[in-house]
């Protein structure tokens, strides 16, 4: 077997910026390709709700925008009944975020065409190239720490 040498310190720079390139290309693609019906940022917001009801605030700050964005971005998604909206028992001031069934529906159906959007495009490739792919799929798991 092989074995190749470290590569450079510019070399590893360029990988490093081809590789977030890549990453971010795909990233939108799939945003943007496989989901009309439901924003991007609303996704987000979808999703970060899936596993348990949150302030508006605490979204902010998951997600990392302004309280009036995600304001903005509560109240789209309360109006489409993908989000429904209660007084927090403990707090009236507060308010809790919670998805609806139609929410939770719509957060499948999105996975659902953003796989197959995917896959759509890995079929294309030569099985060398799928393998390579599902290698690259665990080294990029470990590259972002999940």
């Amino acid at each position: 077997m092989e074995t190749s040498s470290p590569l450079s310190s510019a070399q590893l720079t360029r990988v490093a910026t081809d590789l977030r390139l890549a990453c971010m290309r795909i990233s939108r693609r799939v945003r943007f390709e496989a989901s009309h019906d439901v924003a991007p940022h609303q996704f987000s917001a979808l999703a970060r709700l899936e596993d348990a009801p949150k302030t508006p605030g605490e979204l902010a700050e998951i997600e990392r925008v302004a309280k009036p964005s995600m304001s903005r971005t509560v109240a789209a998604l309360v109006e489409r009944g993908l989000v429904d909206r209660q007084s927090d028992p403990t707090d009236g001031r507060q308010v809790i975020l919670s998805l609806t069934a139609e929410g939770r529906g719509s957060l499948k159906a999105i996975r659902r065409k953003r796989d197959a959007w995917m896959a759509s495009r890995v079929s294309r490739l030569s099985q060398e190239e799928q393998d390579v792919l599902a290698r690259a799929t665990e080294i990029l798991t470990r590259v972002a720490g999940e």
